[in-house]
């Protein structure tokens, strides 16, 4: 796969979650192209066509962002804060991939234009359970624009 184009972007520092959530879409044939990236900085990056992405075409979108909150040098909020700022990237399906449970979270997180809020279920099978439901949905049912 090209690192400059995806259909599922992964923003999650934590390579056992980000494994388990591809695995989890794959078993249930959702066969989409990824890019798992480790860090806000690195997302924000990828989505605004700076650093290691400046030749990547910004109209060149994910149809849906998976982020990870607590993750190292910009966080998840702060990602979402600049994707949803952005006449460019605002149209973008942002899911909140967590293990946060705090009600202050969630909140920013909606307020911000989150466009839901998905906290990881700690054990194996309730994970792989939740993300393939999360993948249908996402994937197969809700409607996206033909810009995406």
């Amino acid at each position: 796969m090209n690192k400059d184009t995806c259909e599922i972007l992964l923003v999650e520092d934590n390579v056992d979650d980000a494994e388990l959530t591809k695995r989890a879409f794959r078993k249930n044939n959702f066969n989409n192209s990824w890019l798992h990236l480790k860090d806000g900085e690195e997302a924000l990056n990828f989505i605004f066509c700076e650093g290691n992405f400046k030749e990547r075409n910004i109209n060149d979108v994910p149809k849906l962002i998976l982020l990870d909150l607590k993750m190292p040098k910009v966080d998840g909020i702060e990602v979402l804060r600049k994707i949803k700022q952005d006449e460019r990237t605002r149209i973008i399906p942002v899911v909140i991939l967590s293990s946060s449970k705090e009600e202050k979270d969630m909140l920013e997180t909606y307020k911000l234009g989150a466009n839901s809020y998905f906290v990881k279920p700690v054990e194996f099978d309730g994970f792989v359970t939740a993300v393939s439901n999360l993948g249908l949905y996402w994937l197969q049912l809700n409607q996206l624009p033909n810009q995406l």
